[in-house]
């Protein structure tokens, strides 16, 4: 039996960069400079929080190698969707679909912009606490640009992601460095990460904390949701899922490992903001700025490739028959599922006017999650169906 063959309406015009790009760029985007408060709130002892990150690091990377090996099988637009259906079936897919409709997708783009928002006052000098209705039109703007950006080409998207990717590695290099290498004359001690907790870790605590980790992880297989716009699948799918990864686990734990040596966990827990808070005690208000500003364009790159990436589970759905057959419309001119993009915008914006970012970041982990164990599980079944199909993606070099 021959591979699943995918719909070509979407011309696969994403390189191996690009690709890798929209790995690192999705995932990079509010978890590393919004979460560690949350995590230190939850596990108060420093070196315990850094295990939890390198665990919550190998936990994506067992998911990142199955769906390679998914990705490269079935180079599918939709991603998860195609892996749902032909491992679990269509009430499974459709499931998953509608979850990811008015739930999932909508939660993640509106936690990413409100982070964005919120780091763009604090570069620009004006309290986002203060200035929240501030922050949640700059978060609905950003959506609206990022719609319209993937609207007018999926390579006007790759390109924003891989321009934002730079600032990301850009801000992290910076932040990293700085931290490590400036941070002892500033308070900077490796005291910090053997201070004693103020209590006792709990499993309900370090449950709630991989919450948020896994939060800054996700995104990791995101580039499976464009599958069907990749150029040579089966070789540059898993390549770029299981490298992206890879690099993120590295930049995650140092980044974390340059709070903590930097500030107190106690003062980590206290700090929404923690990459400003950290340049703000190494370089004052202006080293704030700017790595603010950094954080503000690495998280509209992740907000981009999400707005990017999202839309094509819908375009799948439709293009099965299992959505509104609108959304399946290709644009006469750019080439993109246009209307699957302005409905995930309009969800997203949504959200980002009524819920907060903490909300959003749970209500997205615990809906997503179940799904990637049944997308891995379809794995096994699909051995057991269909070893061709698993087989051809290994001896295959192109789609």
């Amino acid at each position: 039996m021959n591979t699943v063959t995918t719909t070509e309406r979407l011309p696969r015009t994403l390189g191996l960069c690009s690709s890798i790009a929209i790995v690192v760029g999705i995932t990079i985007g509010s978890g590393i400079f919004r979460s560690p408060a949350a995590v230190a709130r939850y596990v108060t002892h420093p070196m315990l929080m850094l295990g939890l990150w390198a665990g919550g690091g190998l936990i994506t990377l067992c998911g990142a190698l199955s769906i390679a090996e998914l990705a490269a099988a079935l180079p599918e637009s939709g991603g998860f969707y195609a892996y749902l259906r032909e491992g679990w079936g269509r009430r499974t897919a459709f499931l998953f679909g509608w979850s990811q409709l008015v739930l999932i997708r909508a939660a993640a783009l509106g936690g990413v912009a409100i982070v964005f928002g919120e780091y763009f006052l604090r570069a620009i000098g004006v309290d986002p606490v203060t200035h929240l209705v501030g922050a949640r039109a700059l978060a609905a703007a950003a959506i609206a640009f990022a719609a319209v950006s993937n609207i007018l080409g999926i390579n006007v998207g790759a390109a924003i992601v891989n321009a934002s990717s730079a600032a990301k590695f850009c801000a992290l290099g910076v932040l990293v460095g700085s931290a490590l290498v400036l941070g002892g004359a500033h308070g900077g001690t490796f005291e910090h990460l053997i201070a004693a907790p103020n209590a006792a870790a709990s499993a309900g605590g370090m449950g709630l904390a991989l919450v948020s980790i896994l939060w800054a992880y996700d995104g990791f297989a995101d580039l499976s949701l464009v599958a069907g716009e990749v150029e040579e699948p089966r070789k540059n799918l898993p390549v770029a899922i299981i490298g992206g990864t890879l690099a993120l686990i590295a930049i995650y734990v140092l980044a974390n490992l340059a709070y903590v040596y930097v500030l107190p966990i106690d003062r980590i827990a206290r700090s929404p903001l923690v990459a400003a808070d950290v340049m703000t005690a190494i370089f004052g208000p202006a080293g704030a700025a700017a790595v603010s500003m950094l954080v503000a364009i690495a998280t509209f790159g992740s907000l981009n490739g999400i707005t990017l990436a999202s839309p094509r589970i819908f375009f799948a759905m439709a293009d099965d028959g299992l959505l509104f057959a609108a959304l399946a419309r290709v644009h006469p001119r750019f080439r993109t599922p246009h209307l699957a993009i302005l409905l995930a915008a309009g969800l997203g914006t949504t959200l980002v006017l009524s819920q907060t970012f903490e909300t959003l970041s749970s209500t997205f982990v615990l809906a997503a999650w179940p799904f990637y164990a049944l997308s891995v599980a379809a794995i096994y079944r699909l051995r057991a169906r269909r070893p061709d199909l698993l087989d051809s993606s290994t001896s295959s070099g192109s789609a």
